[in-house]
């Protein structure tokens, strides 16, 4: 049996490593056994993190640079991250799942279907209510939206109630969760709708 592999994209700064992060714990929590590929231009900064982090074995976190348009590695030639996802899998034969994040990117960041067996979609409200209006392909063809950092509100002017609901109009129903990742609020809602859509535990 392989392991339920995931993307996680969103534009940089929405938070895509905090929910990791965050998700990590909840995983380790419920017996998920994960390993995770950070995507970068040319640095393995997102991998460092999660490494110094400390929830994995240092080696069960590995870095893809990009070198180029952080969704071309993820999209027109994953080849990179598919062969990445192997040798995870070769090395760890009990994997149920591995987290792809990508490099931070714009609203139509999409994961391709060879690589991915579903792909969420992080944006935050620091980044203004206006953009589920955008309505990028990561909003909108993405199996789950994450809108992060709902604390933020009323500090940024946004009325969250309002872009929740504009999110999951211009979705047409596919699911939207909110989160604030720094303080784990709303990361056992996303772990137990991945568990019910790819982990089917």
């Amino acid at each position: 049996m392989t392991a339920a592999r995931v993307g996680i994209g969103g534009p940089v700064g929405s938070g895509k490593t905090a929910l990791i992060e965050a998700m990590l714990g909840e995983l380790a929590r419920q017996g998920i056994d994960t390993a995770v590929i950070t995507n970068d231009l040319v640095t393995d900064e997102d991998a460092e993190r999660l490494r110094r982090g400390g929830q994995l074995p240092p080696d069960r976190v590995r870095a893809v640079q990009a070198g180029a348009c952080p969704h071309t590695v993820i999209r027109e030639d994953p080849t990179l991250n598919m062969a990445a996802a192997d040798r995870l899998e070769a090395d760890y034969p009990g994997l149920d799942l591995i987290l792809l994040e990508s490099g931070g990117d714009n609203l139509a960041s999409t994961f391709s279907p060879d690589l991915v067996d579903f792909w969420m979609f992080v944006i935050d409200v620091a980044g203004g209510d206006d953009i589920p209006r955008k309505k990028g392909p990561g909003i909108v063809q993405s199996n789950l939206l994450v809108i992060n950092k709902v604390d933020l509100a009323p500090h940024v002017g946004v009325d969250f109630p309002k872009m929740l609901a504009e999110a999951q109009a211009v979705r047409g129903g596919a699911p939207v969760l909110a989160t604030v990742c720094r303080r784990g609020e709303g990361v056992a809602e996303v772990v137990a709708h991945l568990r019910h859509e790819v982990l089917f535990k």
